[in-house]
């Protein structure tokens, strides 16, 4: 298999080129090697690339500055993603391409499927909602949306609360706020995996179109702070629930947006692990590794 991959540094990045040693061949681009800001930059790459599938693992995924650079924003997570779709589709070629509970409201009272409408509450959802929708005009594209993404590469909520733990006496971590993390790792392992399916696959197989792609069960920001923490024996802090209004942050959020993964269960056969099962081995790792990521 040989893997064009768009983003190169990024936690999701670097988790599948780990993934693919020994199994796939991928040539990764950084902003620097292509500006997803120009759409004929990514178009041209494309075109010229020896591959047997392409997959969008790039993002602006800054919910706060989203809101004061929404150009920015559409710009990474819609007009991008929709020109790989389009120069994917002239080539013939299969294209994988990454979104996000935050294309929801988080106003259920159960887990969200494929079929539910989007309403997202902010430029990052707005945008991302663009991308899914301009990458799935296009055959064979798939586009997976994932949600609290953690892994033992770069910066993300796991790494970042083991770290603020052992600096700090307190930590106040929200606690309504309800999602489904994604275990980064097994999301590109699965990406690998999968890479063979979709590169043979035709136009209107169920393997394309859209999927959600996270861990099983249902936790808080509170619960998943502490899943990670609970692991390190040097750990100072404390945990003090508060609530999102408590940070006024400037781009609201989801109050709660699990993903339900029946419709990938029934086309790939994958089951989910149980979230915490997840977390609780990435923290070990992290730990065992020094906290390095």
């Amino acid at each position: 298999m040989r893997i064009l991959q768009f983003g190169r540094t990024g936690q999701v990045a670097t988790a599948v080129q780990a993934a693919a040693r020994g199994r796939a061949e991928i040539v990764a681009l950084s902003r620097a090697e292509c500006d997803l800001e120009r759409p004929e930059a990514v178009r041209a790459a494309i075109l010229a690339a020896d591959c047997d599938l392409v997959l969008n693992t790039a993002a602006f995924t800054q919910v706060d500055p989203a809101e004061a650079r929404p150009d920015e924003a559409f710009a990474v997570n819609a007009i991008a993603p929709g020109e790989m779709a389009r120069a994917c589709a002239e080539r013939g070629l299969p294209f994988a391409h990454l979104s996000t509970d935050a294309v929801f409201d988080g106003l259920t009272d159960r887990a969200y499927v494929e079929t539910d409408e989007p309403r997202p509450i902010n430029v990052y959802g707005r945008s991302k909602l663009a991308g899914e929708q301009a990458v799935l005009a296009h055959p064979r594209s798939v586009v997976l949306r994932i949600s609290w993404v953690f892994s033992r590469y770069g910066r993300n909520y796991v790494s970042f609360m083991l770290r603020l733990a052992r600096e700090r006496e307190l930590l106040k971590v929200v606690a309504d706020q309800f999602g489904t993390p994604t275990d980064g790792e097994v999301l590109a392992d699965f990406l690998i995996a999968t890479a063979p399916r979709w590169a043979a696959a035709p136009a209107g197989d169920p393997a394309f179109g859209l999927f959600h792609f996270a861990n099983a069960g249902e936790a808080s920001r509170f619960d998943f702070a502490r899943a990670a923490i609970d692991r390190d024996p040097l750990t100072r802090a404390r945990l003090e629930a508060t609530t999102q209004a408590a940070f006024a942050e400037p781009a609201p959020r989801p109050p709660r947006s699990p993903l339900d993964t029946g419709k990938l269960r029934a086309v790939f056969g994958f089951e989910p692990e149980p979230w915490r099962v997840a977390v609780e081995r990435t923290a070990d790792r992290l730990v065992k590794g020094g906290l390095a990521g």
